[in-house]
């Protein structure tokens, strides 16, 4: 027995102890803001400088070590614009004190941890501060500290999630929200009027959002103005509740953030008593029976704290079919070959390509002149090119098949930005006349998408479908848009071959015409509803029905299926093959949509 419990206390003294801290739970945020953009590739949010060449608030929080003495520090941490080294400089402080390094300008655009070298810690709490060094857009994963100074942390994925979850305790059981009629995942103009549609049924409704406010490209964080017809609905039921949603057309990309209505969203939902909302809140797990979804989980962005929803039925409205993904659901991404489709505007072979994603911007005008730091990190521009504008409109568009939109989010924004501050560099210093008195007032640092996973629905829309107005018997939201379908800007790619980020299109007009109802539930998995640009359509016919006036009527249908679906214990394919005649009278407004029993 003597022999065991000395044992046992040598292996206690000998035991790693690792402190392990998530920036994104810092308690004192400052200036810096949290990106959840690349959460699938990461398993985790950051957070990042968004300063725009002003250097932000230090963010700050209190941690609890188990025991006095020497650590060593380690900083997950990249440089993302390495030239050969890049502007994204930080640094550490602890109680006051810098750490003898600065981070974020190390030449690797490549994630992983650096060593901070040893620090002394004299209490058994210490204040930890972060300070950005140049306002452009420095970030930090996370920090570790551990009293075993031979210890190095893990860099691949796989490796660095256990070690995450482990340390953060994420091993154990999630928060249960409880079961719900209805889980909306996806808080943008489709799941918000997804949400509400449903929840004025009677359902009883999740929404998740995977940020601090509703409205997805519709909202402050992205600035674009909704697009597509309300007023020419063969169904004019459809489209009053994204009518409510509607803050005007503002345009894209202006500065002033309350013209895009975030304020008007949330309260629109607040008001509705059978909604849960659940704001920064990322879906990372499916919980399945066979075909059919049982619960997903979420993971809080800033807290990491999981909570789990259970229900009856299901839509994935987060525009990358992340829970159709998630799910096995089947799905496209890229584009089809004429051969495939017979649509004339397809491509010739079957490819990758897809639409971009936008950051859009805006400058002010001041009173006073102003500077702009210098770039030569960023894009470089000359008289020869440059784009001599105040604020971005819908061209500034990176993808185009050079980037994968879901895996490579964080290159593509960053690819932006560097077009953005490059441009902007450019004007500040050699278009005074126009631009001395100009300030550069807001860039997103959250990327607009346009295009990535498409799920399979029992019916996949085509040119055809368009073009030709078909109306087939279960047509629902009728949609106006032109096919609009962008590709890099030719100008662009002669002076930035392979590295576009300026766009142009060519608006094909089409007559209104409906999508059918097929096209908003997934082929193969039995409960699952979809709402949005990730609904059931070729990516030609996607160029038309992405629009978010059309999105938010796709929801608003989603709400009154999932209601005749729940009335009847039936599917969403049920509802087609079964209750057909009832859902195309609710479109109609001849008759009240059905109250659960």
């Amino acid at each position: 027995m003597l022999i065991a419990i000395l044992s046992l206390l040598a292996l206690c003294a000998g035991a790693q102890n690792h402190v392990f801290v998530e920036t994104e739970s810092f308690t004192e945020k400052g200036g810096w803001v949290i990106d959840q953009q690349s959460f699938v590739v990461m398993g985790s949010s950051y957070i990042m400088a968004h300063g725009m060449g002003r250097p932000v608030k230090d963010a700050a929080t209190t941690v609890k070590f188990p025991k006095t003495g020497k650590y060593k520090m380690w900083v997950r941490t990249k440089d993302w614009a390495p030239f050969p080294k890049g502007p994204g400089k930080f640094e550490i402080s602890i109680d006051g004190q810098k750490v003898n390094q600065v981070f974020g300008s190390s030449g690797s655009d490549v994630w992983k941890w650096y060593d901070g070298g040893e620090v002394n810690i004299r209490g058994t709490q210490a204040k930890l501060s972060m300070k950005d060094l140049t306002g452009f857009n420095g970030r930090c994963d996370a920090i570790l500290f551990t009293d075993d100074l031979k210890f190095t942390p893990p860099n691949e994925l796989e490796a660095l999630g256990a070690f995450r979850r482990k340390l953060l305790n994420l091993t154990e059981k999630p928060v249960d929200a409880g079961r719900f009629d209805m889980v909306v995942v996806g808080g943008g103009v489709a799941g918000t009027c997804a949400a509400i549609s449903a929840a004025r049924q009677g359902l009883k409704v999740a929404l998740i959002q995977d940020r601090p406010v509703l409205g997805g490209n519709n909202s402050s964080e992205i600035r674009v103005h909704l697009m597509g017809d309300t007023d020419k609905n063969y169904y004019p039921k459809l489209g009053r509740i994204v009518r409510e949603m509607d803050n005007g057309d503002p345009g894209n990309g202006n500065a002033d953030a309350k013209e895009y209505g975030d304020a008007r969203k949330i309260a629109v939902v607040k008001a509705e008593p059978n909604i849960s909302l659940f704001l920064n809140t990322f879906v990372n797990k499916v919980e399945k029976e066979s075909d059919i979804i049982t619960a997903v989980v979420g993971r809080d962005i800033a807290t990491n704290q999981e909570t789990r929803f259970s229900g009856s039925f299901f839509s994935d409205c987060t525009g990358d079919g992340t829970l159709g993904y998630l799910a096995g659901a089947e799905f496209r991404m890229g584009r089809e070959s004429k051969a495939e489709t017979g649509e004339s505007l397809a491509a010739e072979k079957a490819d990758d390509f897809t639409l971009g994603t936008s950051n859009l911007w805006a400058s002010l005008d001041r009173d006073t002149v102003s500077s702009f730091p210098e770039t030569p990190w960023a894009m470089q521009f000359s008289d020869e090119y440059h784009i001599d504008e105040a604020k971005a409109d819908w061209q500034w568009e990176t993808g185009f098949g050079n980037f994968n939109t879901i895996t490579e989010a964080e290159k593509i924004r960053d690819h932006n930005l560097r077009a953005i501050y490059g441009n902007w560099s450019y004007l500040k210093k050699n278009k005074p006349a126009k631009y001395a008195k100009k300030e550069l007032a807001w860039v997103a640092y959250i990327g607009g998408k346009r295009e990535s996973r498409r799920i399979i629905g029992d019916h996949i829309l085509n040119q055809m479908d368009i073009q030709e107005g078909k109306l087939y018997p279960d047509g629902s939201v009728t949609a106006t848009w032109t096919i609009d379908l962008h590709f890099p800007d030719p100008k662009n790619s002669k002076y930035f071959e392979g590295q576009e980020f300026f766009a142009g299109t060519k608006h094909i007009k089409v007559a209104p015409y409906t999508i059918p109802y097929r096209c908003l539930y997934s082929k193969n998995i039995q409960n699952l509803f979809m709402a949005g640009r990730n609904i059931s359509t070729t990516h030609v016919a996607f160029g038309s029905t992405r629009v978010m006036r059309t999105c938010g009527m796709m929801g608003e249908v989603v709400g009154f299926a999932a209601a005749l679906a729940n009335k009847y214990k039936t599917s969403p394919r049920g509802v087609y093959t079964d209750h057909l005649p009832e859902l195309t009278a609710i479109l109609k407004g001849e008759t009240l949509a059905p109250q659960p029993e």
